[in-house]
C-alpha cells in the first residue's frame, strides 16, 4: 500500500484575526487536522481558551437590553457589570436603523476601540445617548485593560464604508428630486407625501427593505431668525463660508446641545450662568429643557450674544435623516419613492418644523439635486424563498416598505401569499395607495387586506385589534411558515402588535403565555419576525 502524505500545515487563521497567539495556533492546528486521517481532540484548557472569546472579558454575548421600547435607564441597569463596550451598546437607541453608519453593536465596538470618535451619531437616541456615551467614554482612559480588550474587537466594528458614492453617510451621492403628491384627502388631520427621486444619474440601486438617507437643509427663514438673535450679519465669514451658508447646510438647529449651554455659561454671569450650567449638565431648572432647540435657547438667554464662530463650533453637525423606501428597483429601475409624514407643531406661540419632512414637502423643487445614500437593511428583507407567505403590519407611513415588498413580489413573480394590515385615522381621507392596493387585491397579488380606522367609530380601533379579530387565520399563516413584518412606531404600535401576537399564539396555538412569548422569541431568532421601527 502506498503511504499517504498528509497535507502541509496551512495558516488558515490570519495573524490579523482577533485571537490570541495560543488561540490562533490551536485553531490552525484544528482545521489542518481536519485534512488528515485523525483530528486531535480539544483539551479542556484549550476549549476554555477558545470559548472565552477574543475580547477575553467573559461576556456572554447576550444583549437583553436590545429592545427599542425600553427606556435608557432600564437598558443601562440590564447592562450593569458588563464590559464597557456592552454598556455603550445599551446606551444606543436599539433600533439598528443604520443612521449612524453602523448597527448598535458595531457602533459601540467602534467607540470602545477608539476607531470612532464621534459620540453623537445616534440620532434616535438623541441627547440621552450622547450624554451616556460621553460619560462611558471617559472610562476608557481610566480602564486601560478594558480599552485594550476592546481594541481587539473584530474589524467588523468599523462601518461598511466604500469608495463608491451613495453607499454610506460619509460618502453621499447626488439624486434628483422629481415630484411630490399629497396622499391625504380633504378632512385629514395629517399631511403625508409620496416623494419621487430619479437615481439614474447617481448609479445607485437598492433592494426592498433598505432605507434612503437624505441630507436636508435647514429652513432659510429659521436660519435668518437665528442670525438676527446673534446680532450678526448673514455674510459673516465662518469656516470659509458665510454664516448663513453654514447654518443652512452644516449644523443642526434642532435640540440645543449641552455644548451650547456650556458656551452661554462662559459668557454670562449670576443666575443666568447657573441656569446655563444646569442645562449643560442635563438638569431642567425651569421645566422647559425638552423644548429648547437652538433658537429657543438663544431666546431664553436673550441678553447673551455668542460670537458667530464660537456659536457654530458649539452646535452639532447636521445629520442625515433615514426613510423607508416605498418602491422596488425591480419594478421601476432608476426610480425611488418615499412615504413621508410632514412634521409641524407649535410650542408656545412658535411653529416648529421637522427638518427633512418639510424640506421634502415644500422647500425642495423638481430638478433639484440632493445629497443621498442607500442604507442597507439590518435584518429586514423579503424571505429568500419567494414561496414563503408574508404578513405585513404597517399603519400610517409604516406602509412604505410593504408597498415596496408588494411591488417587488409582483415584478419578480413571487408566488408566496401576501397579507397586509394597514391602519390610520379615517378611511375617507387616510387610506394611502388605496387604488393600488385594491388593484393588487383584485389581481390576487394581495391575498388579504385587513384595515383598521381609529377615528371612524365611537371607539378607537387599531391594527392590533384587527389582528385579534382574525387571530385564527393569522395563526394558520404562521403555522404554514409565514414571515411576519412590522413597521412603525417602536414605543407604542410595535409593542402593542407584539403583545397581540403573543395573545394570538397563546389562544389559537394552545400555549401558555410563557410558551407563546418563547414562540414569538423563536420567530425573531429565526428571522421570521422582523421589525423596521423608529
Amino acid at each position: 500500500m502506498n503511504q499517504m502524505t498528509p497535507p502541509p500545515r496551512i495558516e488558515i487563521i490570519p495573524s490579523s484575526a482577533p485571537f490570541s497567539e495560543a488561540q490562533r495556533s490551536w485553531l490552525n492546528g484544528f482545521f489542518a487536522g481536519l485534512l488528515t486521517d485523525g483530528p486531535t481532540p480539544l483539551s479542556a484548557d484549550q476549549g476554555a481558551a477558545v470559548m472565552q472569546g477574543s475580547a477575553g472579558d467573559g461576556d456572554d454575548g447576550e444583549a437583553p437590553w436590545h429592545d427599542q421600547t425600553m427606556p435608557i435607564a432600564d437598558r443601562m441597569k440590564l447592562a450593569e457589570g458588563r464590559p464597557l463596550r456592552r454598556r455603550m451598546m445599551a446606551a444606543m437607541a436599539q433600533q439598528d436603523c443604520g443612521q449612524c453608519g453602523y448597527d448598535c453593536h458595531n457602533y459601540s465596538e467602534a467607540i470602545a476601540s477608539k476607531a470612532e470618535a464621534r459620540l453623537n451619531l445616534c440620532v434616535p437616541g438623541g441627547k440621552e445617548t450622547a450624554r451616556m456615551l460621553k460619560s462611558l467614554y471617559e472610562e476608557l482612559d481610566k480602564a486601560p485593560a478594558a480599552a485594550a480588550n476592546a481594541a481587539a474587537a473584530p474589524a467588523a466594528a468599523t462601518p461598511a464604508t466604500t469608495a463608491e458614492p451613495g453607499r454610506s453617510r460619509d460618502n453621499p451621492a447626488p439624486a434628483t428630486f422629481v415630484s411630490r403628491r399629497l396622499l391625504n384627502k380633504t378632512g385629514s388631520e395629517k399631511e403625508t407625501w409620496h416623494i419621487d427621486f430619479d437615481l439614474s444619474g447617481s448609479g445607485l440601486d437598492y433592494v426592498v427593505g433598505d432605507s434612503f438617507g437624505i441630507f436636508a437643509r435647514n429652513d432659510l427663514g429659521h436660519v435668518d431668525q437665528i442670525i438676527a438673535l446673534l446680532g450678526a450679519s448673514h455674510t459673516t465669514k465662518v469656516r470659509g463660508k458665510t454664516l448663513r451658508e453654514v447654518l443652512t447646510d452644516e449644523v443642526s438647529l434642532a435640540p440645543a446641545p449641552d455644548s451650547l449651554f456650556e458656551l452661554i455659561s462662559f459668557i454670562t454671569g449670576g443666575a443666568q450662568r447657573e441656569k446655563a450650567r444646569a442645562l449643560a449638565q442635563g438638569d431642567d431648572p425651569d421645566g422647559d429643557a425638552a423644548t429648547l432647540d437652538v433658537m429657543a435657547a438663544l431666546q431664553k438667554f436673550s441678553g447673551v450674544r455668542p460670537h458667530p464662530e464660537a456659536f457654530v463650533e458649539a452646535l452639532e453637525p447636521l445629520q442625515p435623516r433615514l426613510y423607508s423606501i416605498s418602491s422596488s428597483h425591480n419594478a421601476t429601475p432608476g426610480k425611488l419613492s418615499l412615504t413621508v409624514d410632514c412634521v409641524r407643531y407649535v410650542i408656545g406661540k412658535r411653529k416648529r418644523l421637522g427638518l427633512a419632512s418639510t424640506f421634502l414637502a415644500e422647500r425642495i423643487k423638481p430638478g433639484d439635486e440632493v445629497k443621498v445614500y442607500v442604507q442597507k437593511a439590518h435584518g429586514f428583507a423579503l424571505p429568500q424563498d419567494p414561496k414563503v407567505p408574508i404578513i405585513m403590519i404597517g399603519p400610517g407611513t409604516g406602509i412604505a416598505p410593504f408597498r415596496a415588498f408588494l411591488l417587488d413580489r409582483k415584478a419578480t413573480g413571487a408566488p408566496g401569499r401576501n397579507w397586509l394590515f394597514f391602519g390610520h385615522q379615517r378611511s375617507s381621507c387616510d387610506f394611502f395607495y388605496a387604488d393600488e392596493l385594491n388593484a393588487m387585491k383584485t389581481a390576487g397579488l394581495l391575498t388579504r387586506l385587513s384595515l383598521a380606522w381609529s377615528r371612524d367609530g365611537d371607539k378607537k380601533f387599531y391594527v392590533q385589534d384587527r389582528m385579534r379579530e382574525v387571530g385564527r387565520e393569522l395563526w394558520s399563516w404562521l403555522a404554514d411558515g409565514a414571515n411576519l413584518y412590522v413597521c412603525g412606531d417602536a414605543k407604542r404600535m410595535a409593542k402593542d402588535v407584539e403583545r397581540a401576537l403573543v395573545d394570538i399564539v397563546a389562544q389559537h396555538g394552545a400555549r401558555s403565555t410563557d410558551e407563546a412569548v418563547s414562540f414569538v422569541g423563536e420567530l425573531k431568532k429565526k428571522g421570521r419576525f422582523q421589525q423596521d421601527v423608529y
